[in-house]
């Protein structure tokens, strides 16, 4: 494949290798490498190649239907920006220009706990354009007068919902971290943990985390604690089983999001698209499914569609995007998902998500036959 110019950014794979570049070492290992081999890095995008699609032909599709509904709002197309920390680190606007991006395409952003600017900030920025919703991430805190406070300041600035990240009682391996003494950057803070500039350069990323996380979490403890403080909807991110799924409802959260942290966390977990299925058989539609993690492409997103995923969800593009030219490059990775996912449903005969079902797939098997789902 010939090397992408700068001008033509015709792929998220073409806008991974120009915004890489454009990125520091630590910055760049530090966004897009995982846990210890990274086995999960890897297949959580490469998954997605054992499925295929089985097109109709003949069909009408002139007039298509997108939208989704969404924290009582209509939403172009389903996709979200996922909770990405010191996004100031990938371009001096972050957050912001994120934010305005997902404006103008109406789609939703989750805010992460390490927001390089406040969520009063990021909410703002989009509301001039479009008031898009909002979600605040969240981990378990050992300080749960910081955590009301997040939660406040999120619900104050019209976050609608609280995404508890679940899976990260600790921190997983980061080989490139500790080589690399990762560190936030000199004049960027940690602005919802309180966390100034200077603290944070007087301790790495992992020590940092371990002081403020709190690894004595559970279900019992956190999510009536949650109902408790907030009326926003409580997500669960960083679901991969039936069994959890199932706890999820059985506590009354709004929804769940298959995901394993872009493989940052537990490295050898399942590819969240291998995991979407039985997560989706467990909720039996009583509570909503969204996914993270691998995904670089519309007929991705189509395909977890397909699987019963109600939305898909990005990180490690937008940071891309912002590397390669700050809101016009995460402007441009959302254009080349709405845009290929459209033509996905054109050329597969699907004129509604509600189109989008497991007969629209095959998949190859181990021994090379390709079978209906």
């Amino acid at each position: 494949m010939a090397p992408p110019t700068t001008d033509l950014m015709l792929s998220i794979e073409d806008i991974k290798i120009a915004g890489s570049k454009k990125l520091p070492l630590m910055a760049r290992e530090f966004y897009n490498s995982g846990s210890t081999t990274q086995i999960t890095v890897t297949e959580n995008t490469t998954a997605y190649n054992k499925y295929r699609l089985r097109p109709r032909v003949l069909v009408d599709v002139t007039n298509l239907n997108l939208t989704l509904s969404l924290f009582n709002q209509t939403l172009d197309f389903p996709l979200g920006l996922s909770p990405t920390g010191i996004q100031g680190m990938a371009h001096p606007t972050g957050e912001l220009a994120s934010s305005r991006a997902s404006a103008r395409r109406n789609i939703p952003m989750a805010v992460s706990s390490f927001t390089s600017y406040p969520v009063e900030s990021v909410t703002q920025a989009s509301r001039a354009i479009n008031p898009i919703p909002h979600a605040m991430q969240l981990y378990t805190l050992r300080d749960r007068a910081l955590q009301r406070q997040i939660i406040q300041r999120a619900e104050s600035s019209g976050c609608k919902a609280i995404f508890l990240t679940a899976d990260s009682p600790v921190l997983g391996v980061r080989y490139n971290e500790q080589r690399n003494d990762f560190r936030t950057p000199a004049g960027l803070s940690w602005p919802m943990m309180n966390v100034s500039s200077e603290k944070i350069q007087s301790q790495t990323h992992d020590a940092g985390f371990v002081a403020t996380n709190s690894d004595a979490h559970s279900w019992a403890k956190e999510i009536p604690w949650l109902r408790s403080v907030t009326k926003m909807e409580i997500w669960i991110k960083g679901v991969l089983t039936a069994e959890d799924v199932l706890l999820a409802r059985e506590y009354g959260c709004e929804g769940v999001i298959v995901s394993n942290h872009g493989g940052r966390q537990l490295d050898g977990v399942v590819a969240t698209i291998d995991a979407l299925p039985e997560c989706v058989k467990a909720a039996e539609g009583k509570i909503r499914v969204h996914i993270d993690g691998g995904i670089r492409s519309g007929t991705d997103m189509f395909k977890a569609l397909a699987l019963g995923a109600e939305c898909c969800w990005i990180g490690r593009p937008v940071l891309w995007g912002l590397a390669y030219n700050g809101e016009q490059g995460v402007t441009r990775v959302l254009d080349i998902l709405y845009d290929e996912f459209k033509r996905c449903m054109q050329l597969t005969g699907c004129r509604t998500l509600a189109d989008i079902s497991p007969a629209v797939l095959a998949i190859i098997q181990a021994d090379g036959r390709v079978a209906k789902l």
